[in-house]
Parts: C-alpha cells; sequence; structure tokens
C-alpha cells in the first residue's frame, strides 16, 4: 500500500452513478458525495469515468532477450498511460518463460518497474517448440504463481501435447490459451486469405486454419474436463465455434484484439507493415462478426496483444516486415470507437470485458474489483468526451509500430492509480522517480 491520498471528486461510475472515491492505504476507503479532503489530494472528476483498472491477457513485455523491442519497465509504462493496472507477459522471450526461475526473474522485474503487476504467463511446451511439456507444475508452484499457459505466436499443433497441457493445468486450475493457426495450412502466408490477396499478390491466410484448431481444442477441452481459452478471435466462422463450444457447456474463454474490432484487410492494399499482423486482419464481415460475439458473451474479453518491434523489423518491405502492432497505449480509445460509440457495449460491459473477467480468467488477485469500499486502490479515470490525433508522443513504449497514428480517436485516460498510488495523472506518466518514492513505504519494504 502507499501512503499517497487522494480524493476523486464526482467521477461517473460504469453504471452512470456519481460519487467521490477517497483512496489511501493502498484502498478505497470512502465512497459518497461530499468525502472531507483532509490531507488528500483533490481531483476534480467532473465529466470523467471512473473505471477499475484494465487487466490485458496478452501482452509481449519482450524481456528477457529482445530488450530492443520493448522492456518490462517501459511495457509497463504504455500499461500505465493506457488505464492498465495489470498486465499479463507472454512466454516468448529469450530464455523462453519455460521455468520457475524465468518466470519469478519476469515477475521480479515488474515489481521493481512498479507501473502495473505483472503476471508472467509459462509457455506450454519447452522452448515453444511444441515438442514436449515445459515445467508446467513448477511454475504453477513457483512464486509467480502462473495459472496461464501458452506458446503463442506458435501453434500447439500436436492433438496430444495439447490434450497432455489440458490435463496437467487442470490440478491446479490453470488455462492452456491457444493460438490458433494450423501451421500447414499457413505457410508463408501475409494476409487474409481471399479476393484481395489474390489482387495483391501475397499469400493468404485462410479462416480455416484458425476455426479448425479451435474446433479441435475444445473437443478436447471438453474430453478432458480442462479450461481453454481461445487467443485473438479473427474470423466470423471462429465466433461460430466458441459460441457452439460454450451452448454445448464446454469450459472455453475467448478473446478479442482492438485491432480486430476496428481495422480491416483493406488497409493491407498500402503494403503498410504497421498493418501486417497474426492473425491477420479480416473482412468488414468479421469485424462486424466480432463485435456481436464481444457483445453476446460469446466472446469474454478484449485483449491487446501488444506486440513491440524495432523500427527496422517494420520499416521494410511487406514479406520480410514482423507480424505484430502495440496496443496498450490506444487500446481503451479503440475499444470506445469499435464497440461503445457503435452501440454494442456500455460502459459496464466494458468494464467486464477489460477487467472483471480477464482478472478471473487469469485467476489474478485484487484486480478487477468494483469500486466500493474495501476494494484495492486499482483504478483509472477516463475522459469519454476528449478526442485526439493519436501520435507517437502518445506512445510510452518502445515500439512505434501503432497502426493507429495519425488517426483520430476518442477518450482519453487521464490517471491511473495501482496500489493506491498514481502513475499517471493528468494524463501524464510519473517517472520512475516518483513512482519509488510513491511506494518507498509499502507493507514490508517490498516493491510490490
Amino acid at each position: 500500500m502507499s501512503s499517497e491520498r487522494y480524493l476523486v471528486r464526482g467521477a461517473q461510475l460504469s453504471d452512470g452513478t456519481t460519487t467521490d472515491l477517497l483512496l489511501a492505504d493502498g484502498v478505497i476507503t470512502g465512497t459518497g458525495t461530499k468525502l472531507s479532503d483532509a490531507g488528500a489530494t483533490v481531483i476534480d472528476a467532473d465529466g470523467l469515468i471512473a473505471l477499475p483498472g484494465l487487466v490485458d491477457l496478452h501482452t509481449h513485455l519482450r524481456e528477457p532477450g529482445y530488450e530492443q523491442s520493448e522492456t518490462v519497465l517501459t511495457g509497463s509504462q504504455a500499461a500505465a498511460i493506457g488505464g492498465f493496472t495489470t498486465v499479463f507477459a507472454m512466454a516468448n522471450t529469450s530464455p523462453v518463460q519455460d521455468t520457475a526461475g524465468v518466470v519469478e526473474q519476469v515477475l521480479a522485474l515488474g515489481e521493481s518497474a512498479g507501473y502495473v503487476t505483472v503476471q508472467p504467463i509459462g509457455a506450454v511446451t519447452v522452448g515453444l517448440e511444441g515438442v514436449r511439456l515445459a515445467e508446467l507444475g513448477a511454475m504453477a508452484a513457483s512464486r509467480a504463481n502462473v495459472r496461464v499457459f501458452s506458446d503463442d505466436g506458435f501453434c500447439v499443433s500436436d492433438p496430444l501435447l495439447m490434450r497432455r497441457a489440458l490435463e496437467y493445468v487442470k490440478a491446479f486450475d490453470g488455462v492452456v490459451a491457444q493460438h490458433s493457426q494450423e501451421p500447414r495450412l499457413t505457410v508463408g502466408a501475409q494476409m487474409n486469405e481471399g479476393a484481395l490477396s489474390s489482387e495483391l499478390g501475397l499469400t493468404g491466410w485462410p479462416a480455416v486454419a484458425e476455426e479448425s484448431i479451435i474446433a479441435r481444442d475444445v473437443l478436447l477441452a471438453e474430453h478432458v474436463g480442462s479450461r481453454l481459452h481461445v487467443c485473438h478471435l479473427s474470423t466470423a466462422g471462429a465466433v461460430d465455434v466458441v459460441r457452439w463450444a460454450k451452448a454445448r457447456g464446454i469450459n472455453v474463454t475467448a478473446e478479442v484484439t482492438p485491432h480486430h474490432l476496428l481495422l480491416t484487410e483493406e488497409l493491407v492494399a498500402g503494403y503498410d507493415a504497421r498493418y501486417k499482423v497474426n492473425p491477420p486482419l479480416r473482412r468488414r464481415e468479421d469485424v462486424e462478426a466480432l463485435r456481436q460475439g464481444l457483445a453476446d458473451g460469446t466472446i469474454d474479453i478484449i485483449a491487446t496483444d501488444h506486440a513491440p518491434h524495432p523500427v527496422e523489423s517494420k520499416d521494410c518491405e511487406w514479406d520480410a516486415a514482423a507480424n505484430g502492432m502495440v496496443g496498450l497505449e490506444s487500446a481503451l480509445s479503440v475499444a470506445h470507437a469499435a464497440v461503445v460509440e457503435t452501440g454494442f457495449l456500455n460502459w459496464k460491459d466494458l468494464v467486464r470485458v477489460m477487467s472483471t473477467t480477464p482478472a478471473r480468467i487469469g485467476r489474478i488477485q485484487g484486480q478487477g474489483q468494483q469500486l466500493a469500499v474495501g476494494a484495492p486502490a486499482e483504478l483509472t479515470l477516463y475522459d469519454p468526451s476528449a478526442r485526439r490525433v493519436f501520435g507517437r508522443a502518445n506512445l510510452m513504449g518502445k515500439g512505434v509500430n501503432s497502426p493507429y497514428l495519425e488517426m483520430t480517436l476518442p477518450g482519453q485516460v487521464l490517471a491511473t492509480f495501482h496500489r493506491g498510488y498514481a502513475t499517471v495523472l493528468d494524463g501524464v506518466l510519473r517517472s520512475t522517480a516518483q513512482i519509488d518514492a510513491a511506494r518507498a513505504d509499502l507493507v514490508g519494504g517490498s516493491n510490490e
């Protein structure tokens, strides 16, 4: 907890009610109107929405091994400016997060940074090679308390190995998060398969390569009675498969990225590698199906798949460019544009898909909770009336490979609070020195 005290005056909650929020000793100690501001820094929140801190179940922080792309510190700063208080760090680092030692290293780096809770994700297979299972039990029993396992970037394509992984994680209530891509159907794939890929002369990434793996995996999850999470749904058919599985009672959850909710394959026509991503941008019909699937509960959460790369990995020919987009800084605004302004979700729904449910899927404590007395002071203040031209100055991480540069986006995060101290104030990221000072009196001298 932190000794910083804040009185958030007149904030609108996601249910439309207005209240003051008193933050002290790392928790919400008061709600209501006309609360005393004695000893507290007062924040005028008139016109702002107070949301529980956002939780991203799918972030690539790149450290250890790829610090030229991102570090845990810079990725945490990108998360904080985007309104996040927890991120789950994917396992495709070097060394891979496939042992207790490496996941504990990533946890410690997050604790040292102090901007957000960094929860490591463990690899499903050793080295992400898809040959033999990683140390799942050891990672679960480690100080990192890993409960989400993924080879994201690669599909666990071997059905027997996938079955064994599902069986193994069941013992400690873990979940396997699958990157659904049949590798033999996507060799050399560069964009969505269809008329446009033929016109552009680019090898297509067929929808069935995603949908067939999801269909296989939901049946495997049903067979062994385990939890399955499907990463970055991108096709209408994938939504249909997940909807069918849920109707059947299979314990499956699914995510969609902000970019798949807003952007379409037509952007690829300019060969701008900022739009190259895996799975690829799809058709307008797929975008509409994803929005509807999120609205009706088929898709459980929005996750960023924040994937920073060095400039040289994107500023090159399309075929040679890396897949991926940065998304932590822009996610809330893009979700606002894609599903709130279009009427698919309200703010209460957005809390469910960007905070409460991802925290529940990841089994993370103290996150995604209702803003009430006694709850951890993990929240973000968002101005829904703002409009801004999104630019490089809005990017706090190392990656500048954002597909939204020069795009007008709604809303802006004006404050983020993590464990009771502010990581963002007045729309400005606080410095590492300010963060260190704010948490200097944490109980037991811990950094996190």
